[in-house]
């Protein structure tokens, strides 16, 4: 079986620090590649992979302010279909665009739904419905217009998390600085709870960063280390008494969620969107609703086994188990040719 793999070019694959659709889609080919699985990666130049590698853009447009991204992005997966007649099956990491060709190539596609940015995206997901083959990340985020053929849990390399029986005291936010993802009410919790609080993540709202957030960092008990790669991510994470993520929307899966678990790390998470599929309340962390929730929740963290936590992670979210439950869906697509 010959596989394309169509990763976005916001940042490399994998990416240095943030590019969750990109960690996800390098995890995927990488893994299908120890399967002994023909994989063509379809990424920026600078991109890392133990298969072939196809690419136009010779970084990520996010790397660099002066790149159009919609120019790059036309080239990009124009290079693909062009030549879709020389894969089995073609697996589409890049949202919508790539449905808009799906009516002139032969090859069968498969689109992994990351979420959707927008209501004003279903049109084109609903249009091409009938012609392609669409993946949930899990069962919250999907639509009721779609038809889907699986869902599947976004895997990661389990190997480049270290799990650590004894934490520190401090919680941890990691993730995109922005409102949704609740970085202002992390600092609540953690003063309501007597807690140092260390946030790690890009920050993509600049104005409520500074409004919202900086105001508070003393590098006391409000600590900002910027956007962590791999090896601070681990650490971070492995380190943590709990990781606390007090989202407010429905979040299509949430992969800081996972990847704490596997360091041994329980989390505290405002229940919404995948949130109850990924965490075990009371057993892996604890689902709650409000700051004062959350904040008595800090308390009774001693209470959960972070080897229960590492195990669950390990049992779901492992990108053995991701690759195998897509070869499957791959080969009952081409059966279904």
């Amino acid at each position: 079986m010959k596989v394309a793999i169509l990763s976005p070019i916001a940042w490399r694959t994998p990416p240095v620090k943030y590019g969750p659709w990109e960690l996800v889609a390098s995890n995927i080919a990488e893994a299908l590649i120890e399967k002994k699985i023909d994989v063509t990666l379809f990424a920026t130049a600078n991109s890392i992979t133990k298969g072939r590698l196809e690419f136009v853009a010779k970084q990520g447009y996010a790397e660099k302010p002066e790149t159009d991204p919609k120019v790059w992005e036309c080239l990009h997966i124009s290079n693909l279909m062009e030549q879709a007649d020389r894969f089995d099956i073609i697996h589409n990491h890049f949202d919508f665009l790539p449905l808009t060709y799906s009516r002139l190539i032969k090859t069968p596609m498969l689109t992994t739904i990351h979420g959707f940015s927008s209501p004003n995206i279903l049109p084109v997901y609903k249009k091409y419905n009938a012609d392609n083959n669409y993946v949930s990340i899990s069962n919250a985020d999907r639509s009721p217009e779609l038809d889907y053929i699986a869902t599947i849990y976004n895997g990661l390399n389990i190997n480049e998390f270290t799990f650590r029986e004894a934490p520190k005291e401090y919680l941890l936010f990691f993730g995109r600085i922005h409102p949704e993802k609740g970085t202002h009410e992390a600092i609540q919790i953690a003063k309501k709870s007597g807690r140092k609080l260390i946030i790690s993540g890009l920050i993509q709202d600049q104005e409520y960063f500074e409004n919202k957030v900086n105001p508070y960092i003393n590098n006391d008990d409000i600590v900002y280390v910027g956007n962590s790669g791999s090896k601070e991510r681990d650490t971070l994470l492995g380190e943590a008494f709990a990781l606390l993520h007090p989202i407010s929307f429905n979040e299509p899966f949430g992969l800081s969620v996972a990847e704490s678990m596997l360091c041994g790390t329980p989390v505290i998470a405002f229940n919404l969107g995948s949130m109850p599929e990924l965490i075990l309340h009371e057993k892996t962390g604890f689902l709650v609703q409000t700051i004062d929730e959350a904040a008595e929740a800090v308390e009774s963290i001693k209470t959960l086994d972070r080897n229960r936590c590492r195990e669950w992670a390990q049992s779901k979210f492992s990108r053995e188990t991701m690759a195998q439950a897509y070869l499957e869906t791959y080969w009952h697509i081409l059966a279904s040719e």
